[in-house]
């Protein structure tokens, strides 16, 4: 077993992108099937195990006993059919059209494992047979030691690479693993249903699993998954994702915006049914057809006027909740501070004593946009207990200058940041910090008391009249201000963007509210 799991990851990356530059595949065209060849290997590793496990079973059982079916592997893992066995693949004779093999060796695993069916890649004859052999030695180098975690790690390191050179799509079905990580470390998802309705490739469900195991639980048992997603084809991403990451979870294809296929609320101003709720939705949309949102119980704060779906998703999140439920979710900045409608809605969420926390995240951190964004968290309980240590309170944390610079144009969080930015909320909320990454030195430098205290330029407790007195604003700058002595980083590209982000909103809002005046002009007329 390799010692460094990391040295494993981009040995397996390097080869399978060398591939790639030199066939004529574009890496939309060739992701998905190398993911599923890891699934492959995968399946195949672990059936092998548990085989093994199974026929010793059999053989020094005292009692007489059936040969082992295939129910008693469908109980714990992935059933393969001799045809679709790694090692049956590489010993396929020189001239046999690879390709169709390995089309039919998923074919076989979905017929004969239901809840994989229709989700395995079968598109292998567009590859050419060269490419296909290199790419299944390439897989079969995984040492067939390697626990099972590091295969999920192997799957999550291809899908941020394949996200990365896709650029725009690839945004579409994966968030950046440092910021999926914050998210489930202020969540704290240790036991209950867990809600992405905009699943993509499942990195929320699989990071929430990592979460329970690192707290010594069996994330099977402590976790349900439920998820949506608009795209067939991330829709068995995220399927392999959970089947690699030794999870199950009922996935559904729909359009979240018009369809809740889970009934997260089944009556308007009622609580939802999910404990938790995590989510990476796509920024600023725009032309959703609001008139088929009208009795929908998800919106109970009412529809913004402006056409732009932040506030739709934003309300999705929150009445999925029930009376204890918490959300993280990913944000665009222009949604702190938007006005008119939104700015009604927001007004309205928050003296409902919903929202929680706000975290300000710098630029860079995602592979489609440099643009910075803001993670929401919401907490039901505050609106449930009349005695929550925070019910008139929200902390903002502006963590704009906490990063890891990975290359010239990509950051991300180290686990010691990330641990010590969850700390702070911990601190907020009473609870213990936790030092599982060593972050015991950095909280201990603005909170040597152990105890919360609002720090100048990091974060603030501030009271729902302070953001009353704010115009309703969620913007963390506008509380949290600039440490004592600090000299504020300007980044001049950085801020174009977010001002022409807000001009873009503002342009919109100016849109409506002339085409409100001409329907207003033409009933006057119309009158006269």
């Amino acid at each position: 077993m390799p010692a460094n799991h990391g040295d494993l990851e981009r040995r397996l990356w390097d080869a399978a992108d060398e591939l790639r530059a030199n066939s004529k595949l574009k890496a939309s065209e060739y992701s998905v099937p190398v993911l599923g060849l890891i699934f492959l290997k995968f399946a195949d590793n672990r059936f092998a195990i548990v085989q093994q496990e199974l026929e010793t079973a059999a053989a020094s059982s005292r009692r007489r006993r059936k040969t082992v079916s295939k129910t008693d592997y469908l109980a714990r893992c992935v059933y393969l059919p001799e045809a679709a066995r790694f090692r049956s693949l590489i010993q396929l004779p020189e001239g046999e059209n690879m390709g169709r093999a390995i089309n039919q060796a998923m074919k076989a695993i979905e017929d004969e494992n239901p809840d994989l069916r229709g989700v395995l890649p079968k598109n292998y004859t567009r590859l050419a047979d060269a490419n296909l052999i290199e790419l299944l030695r390439i897989m079969n180098s995984i040492p067939a030691d390697i626990p099972g975690d590091a295969f999920g790690k192997i799957y999550e390191y291809f899908l941020g690479k394949f996200a990365m050179s896709e650029g725009q799509k690839g945004g579409e079905f994966f968030t950046p693993t440092a910021i999926v990580q914050l998210i489930v470390e202020i969540l704290e998802p240790f036991h209950g249903k867990i809600y992405d309705p905009a699943s993509g490739s499942g990195g929320m469900f699989v990071q929430s699993a990592r979460f329970v195991e690192e707290h010594q639980q069996n994330p099977s048992a402590e976790l349900s998954v439920y998820g949506q997603e608009r795209v067939a084809e991330t829709v068995r991403l995220d399927k392999m994702n959970l089947a690699v990451h030794n999870l199950g979870g009922d996935i559904r294809q729909g359009n979240t915006y018009y369809e809740d296929l889970h009934r997260s609320v089944t009556q308007r101003g009622q609580p939802g049914q999910f404990d938790f709720v995590m989510a990476n939705p796509p920024f600023n949309v725009d032309r959703v057809d609001k008139s088929k949102l009208n009795d929908d119980p998800r919106f109970p704060y009412g529809l913004p006027t402006v056409d732009n779906a932040n506030y739709l998703w934003i309300q999705i999140f929150a009445s999925a909740l029930n009376e204890h439920g918490r959300a993280g979710f990913v944000m665009a900045n222009s949604a702190s501070d938007a006005r008119g409608s939104e700015q009604n809605i927001r007004q309205q969420m928050i003296e409902a004593r919903t929202v929680d926390v706000m975290v300000a995240v710098g630029s860079n951190f995602f592979y489609t946009v440099t643009l910075p964004c803001t993670l929401w968290f919401l907490d039901r309980a505050k609106a449930t207990d009349p005695k929550h240590r925070n019910r008139d309170h929200v902390l903002f944390l502006d963590a704009r200058h906490i990063y890891r610079q990975i290359d010239r144009a990509h950051r991300d969080f180290t686990p010691q940041q990330i641990e010590f930015l969850a700390n702070i909320v911990r601190l907020y909320r009473g609870n213990a910090p936790e030092n599982r990454h060593d972050s015991a030195a950095m909280l201990k430098e603005h909170f040597a008391k152990g105890k919360y205290l609002d720090v100048p330029g990091l974060c603030k407790r501030a009271t729902i009249d302070e953001i009353r007195e704010q115009g309703w604003s969620l913007n963390p700058g506008r509380y949290v201000g600039v440490a004592k002595g600090a000299v504020e980083d300007f980044d001049f590209t950085e801020r174009l963007e977010e001002l022409n982000e807000e001009l873009e909103v503002l342009n919109g809002e100016g849109r409506e509210l002339e085409e409100r005046i001409a329907e207003n002009v033409a009933r006057m007329l119309e009158a006269i």
